[in-house]
């Protein structure tokens, strides 16, 4: 029988640092995993770029558990703890392929629901990569938009602990260069239609004059962007908050693009969006949040967000192969949006809550 060790990994100060390699080895099994799910390195990330996370946690509470068996980091697992505002713990377990079916993702699992526990959470959800299987039963979402293997190995696994789908998500990618002619002109067309908007720009921090606007937006993406029958994060976003998550930002190699739109007769932040573009050109950007508030939607302020952040992009970090979006099944909106830019739907993701 395997002897399986799970215990807390220690996190380094920096990962140059004598001990930094346990963290290096699990990023690198969190790599080899997300591979495995996608079938390509479009989700990797660098020790450097996850780090900072890890040692700011003042707003973002976590633990993370790794497998090892004789040394040899086999699985992980992470518990992101209740905040004020939410009941609720995002659990991640993870275990390599060729290690799965031994007890591994059960030990680990057992191990991080205590966690959660003994934290207060009262909910455990879990947000996973959903790998294909030729199995045409599927289980649908509650919203009615997606739907997942019944009999993939995630799903086992979720189900026989208790948790019901609530949510799918769509990775989709753009490939690069864009057309930036065609993205000119859809700019254009976008704008003539916001003509009482204008836009902010920036790489990195939030300028202070912006900070304010910018914690509003953030705390209306709980109740603003579809949740499904998630529960929400709740907590609250103060202009510190986003000056702590923006320190957390800058302690990475990666670069931030925002683009903020402005109401220009009130002064007041509609939505936003924001590109995280890593160092090497060989990697894809991510697109990370975008937001319109309900009160300011219909004037195509979200394809005039992504459509400018786009040939930002294009001016200031040429060379990356493509960027990679995440998006909720029900926002048929953005999921609009999204394709007619040329976005292509390349994996899913489900999103699943268990109710203790």
């Amino acid at each position: 029988m395997t002897l399986v060790s799970v215990d807390d990994l220690a996190i380094p100060a920096s990962v140059e640092e004598p001990g930094a390699e346990a963290f290096i080895e699990m990023t690198r099994v969190r790599n080899r995993i997300s591979v495995e799910a996608t079938g390509g390195y479009d989700l990797a990330v660098t020790p450097d770029e996850l780090l900072p996370g890890w040692l700011d946690q003042r707003f973002a509470p976590k633990r993370m558990l790794v497998a090892r068996i004789e040394g040899r980091i086999v699985g992980r697992a992470v518990a992101e703890l209740p905040v004020p505002g939410s009941p609720a713990a995002w659990i991640t377990v993870e275990v390599l392929p060729e290690l799965r079916h031994r007890g591994i993702g059960g030990a680990l699992y057992s191990a991080v629901e205590r966690l959660a526990v003994d934290a207060g959470a009262t909910v455990l959800q879990s947000s996973v990569l959903q790998g294909e299987s030729g199995s045409v039963e599927r289980i649908t979402a509650p919203t009615g938009f997606g739907s997942v293997p019944r009999d993939s190995e995630t799903t086992r696994f979720l189900v026989a602990r208790g948790y019901g789908l609530e949510q799918v998500t769509r990775l989709s990618r753009l490939e690069l260069p864009a057309d930036r002619a065609d993205l000119r002109r859809r700019f254009v067309r976008a704008t003539a239609m916001s003509r009482d908007y204008h836009l902010a720009y920036w790489a990195g921090a939030t300028p202070d004059e912006w900070l304010a606007h910018v914690a509003r937006l953030r705390g209306r993406l709980a109740t603003d962007a579809p949740q499904a029958g998630l529960e929400p994060d709740l907590s609250p976003w103060t202009p510190e908050r986003v000056r702590d998550t923006d320190r957390v930002a800058a302690a990475s190699p990666a670069t931030s693009l925002t683009v903020l739109a402005v109401h220009s007769p009130s002064g007041n932040a509609a939505g936003y969006t924001t590109l995280t573009v890593p160092r090497q050109t060989a990697r894809p950007v991510t697109q990370g949040d975008t937001i319109v508030l309900q009160e300011h939607r219909g004037h195509r302020l979200g394809l005039t967000l992504k459509v400018a952040n786009l040939l930002r992009l294009g001016e200031v970090a040429p060379g990356h192969p493509r960027v990679v979006t995440f998006t909720a099944e029900e926002n048929r909106h953005m999921l609009a949006v999204n394709e007619s830019l040329g976005f292509l739907p390349w994996g899913y993701e489900g999103a699943w809550k268990r109710v203790l």
